[in-house]
């Protein structure tokens, strides 16, 4: 079966949000990098899960919380930002948050769609 869109970006987000977790840690930053790698690793990790969902039903609710997953790594990105516990720059990150959520928000209403109409 061919990746999807959502699936490839999900992957490489994780990528950058591991690499993100370890310059933390190297800062003595261990609060908010274990929740930021924990919220935006589950993104894909739920993704990966509702592309082998049992049924469609299964599939939205998958696809439902990796977009609450999402947006709860949108908000630790911010914190970190806002925060100024760390001089790095977290701008690609929450452009790429913002990005999936939009994604992951189109995926849940079209299939939710779907589903009424059957």
């Amino acid at each position: 079966m061919k990746e999807s869109i959502v699936q490839r970006k999900s992957f490489e987000f994780s990528l950058k949000i591991i690499s993100l977790y370890k310059q933390l840690q190297q800062e003595k930053e261990f609060i908010i990098s274990k929740q930021i790698l924990r919220s935006g690793t589950s993104i894909g990790a739920n993704i990966e899960e509702a592309l082998a969902g049992q049924s469609k039903r299964d599939f939205i609710a998958k696809m439902s919380i990796s977009s609450k997953e999402a947006r709860e790594t949108k908000y630790w990105l911010r914190l970190l930002k806002e925060s100024e516990l760390t001089n790095l720059d977290v701008n690609s990150l929450i452009l790429d948050i913002h990005e999936l959520i939009r994604i992951l928000t189109s995926i849940v209403k079209t299939s939710q769609g779907n589903i009424t109409k059957n």
